[in-house]
């Protein structure tokens, strides 16, 4: 490399940015020049050397900021002696899967669901999803600083088209014409990157599909804490409309978002589950967040529990030998580790290759295809697993060793569970795969947990019902509170 070199600044001149539990996220002014040359040069150099083609895929959000850090992305690869190449605006799958199929790495500038004011970039390697093993040796040779960073332009170049196009065609590929036909589909796009493209696909299903919510502006839509005035929208859309659902994702597009009929949205942990049986796997994978219906259907041969997070689904499923291997999160993003054949398909082979990363798109088709099959609405197609209700809140401003000393003391200490609550006594059984978890009488289920990326301490709460389960957090959430505040 040529030219003239500027140092990195260090943290106190600049706003952090660090790897939460998926990807590299902060405010978007920390995606300075400086910071995407390190982690970008840092990526390539110990994430990358299966790629010889020395191309790296580049896409983006819908976000405001989005633009500007993808053309820093772009200039930083130009800079380090790989091409860059223009994915567009495309979901982070759409991304993932064009890349995996070439053997190219990719990067994707995207903040998800969180505050338009953020962004992030999420990696994957030429083999696929960065993993958490991945992050400290990019952290390590971030922090030294080696090399300083060269003078360059930000680049974008031209769309490549492509990266789009195979994203439809792969499930026009597998699932035929008229899987859908007959259902109306009202989708909301706000800001979702993958909005045109989730109607496209959908409608080459054989849906028809009416638009609703579209924003230019980037709206942080979290599918799995979605605002009651956007609820609210939503369920009077459907009763006008008469829809037989509402889809969408959210902004990068790994999330699916689902409202039945009844104007009932539909949990993620569901949705991969009825997924994962219409896809016929064997082996399902998720992390301890997603409730205990997996298990308790006895639709699948296997079912491994990970940490949060979907890099450590992806490593676990890396792990299983066999065929019918499908991962998903407690947010719906489902992730596919074999081939599944669903032909015949609209446009071809009738099977779906395998996508290791979390997809929005996958799980919407899944769960509309087979409450159309079987002949039910999707509502009563959800009430065939068994019921179970899990609900999160979270105790703020609670420093990470403070809070991970509290969740191992609840994992080794009696005396210390029953201060917090005489139900969490004398638990049937204890994992600490993440955090600790304790599993009770009567089917309920208490998971403690500091989170990774802020400072605060997680309390998941899962029974048969959902007064049982609100009345459970609230009084756990209260006491964890005095607990903090007298400790």
């Amino acid at each position: 490399m040529t030219g003239p070199m500027i140092s990195i600044p260090t943290q106190d001149s600049e706003p952090a940015i660090a790897f939460g539990t998926s990807g590299l996220r902060g405010r978007a002014e920390g995606f300075t020049k400086a910071a995407v040359f390190a982690h970008v040069a840092a990526f390539l150099d110990t994430a990358c050397g299966a790629s010889a083609a020395r191309r790296v895929v580049i896409g983006r959000d819908l976000r405001q900021s989005s633009p500007q850090i993808a053309g820093l992305v772009g200039g930083a690869v130009r800079a380090l002696g790989w091409e860059p190449v223009n994915g567009g605006t495309v979901p982070t799958p759409a991304l993932a899967a064009y890349a995996l199929a070439r053997n190219l790495p990719a990067i994707m500038v995207t903040g998800s669901h969180i505050p338009a004011d953020y962004n992030g970039l999420k990696f994957y390697r030429p083999e696929g999803e960065l993993l958490k093993a991945d992050e400290a040796p990019i952290r390590d040779k971030v922090a030294r600083g080696e090399g300083g960073i060269p003078e360059f332009a930000p680049e974008l170049g031209p769309e490549e088209p492509g990266v789009a196009r195979d994203y439809v065609r792969r499930y026009l590929d597998a699932v035929g014409a008229d899987t859908l036909a007959g259902l109306r589909i009202g989708v909301f796009e706000h800001s979702a990157v993958g909005r045109d493209l989730l109607a496209e696909i959908l409608a080459g299903l054989g849906a028809e599909c009416v638009a609703l919510g579209r924003s230019d502006m980037f709206v942080a839509v979290d599918t799995e804490a979605v605002e009651p005035h956007t609820l609210a929208m939503l369920r009077a859309a459907v009763a006008r409309e008469g829809f037989d659902a509402v889809v969408s994702a959210d902004g990068d597009g790994d999330r699916p978002l689902l409202i039945d009929a009844t104007g009932r949205q539909i949990n993620g942990d569901v949705l991969g589950a009825l997924t994962a049986r219409w896809l016929g796997a064997e082996t399902v994978l998720t992390p301890l967040t997603s409730t205990s219906a997996v298990e308790a259907s006895g639709w699948f041969t296997n079912v491994i529990r990970t940490r949060i997070g979907s890099p450590y689904v992806v490593e676990a499923m890396a792990a299983v030998d066999g065929a019918g291997v499908v991962g998903f999160e407690a947010n719906g993003g489902f992730l596919t580790g074999s081939v599944f054949a669903l032909g015949p398909g609209t446009l071809g082979s009738g099977t779906l290759s395998p996508l290791p990363t979390r997809d929005a798109v996958l799980p919407l088709i899944g769960v509309l295809a087979e409450a159309r099959a079987r002949g039910v609405s999707v509502a009563d197609l959800a009430a065939q697993l068994p019921r179970r209700v899990m609900a999160a809140d979270r105790l703020k401003q609670i420093a990470p060793d403070r809070g991970q000393a509290f969740v191992e003391a609840m994992a080794r200490s009696a005396q210390m569970r029953g201060d917090i609550d005489a139900v969490l006594n004398r638990p049937v059984a204890i994992d600490t795969t993440d955090g600790t978890r304790l599993v009770l009488g009567e089917g309920r289920i208490v998971h403690f947990r500091q989170s990774g990326n802020a400072p605060e301490l997680r309390c998941y709460v899962e029974t048969a019902s959902a007064a049982q389960t609100e009345a459970l957090l609230a009084r756990l959430m209260a006491r964890l509170a005095a607990h903090f505040q007298t400790e």
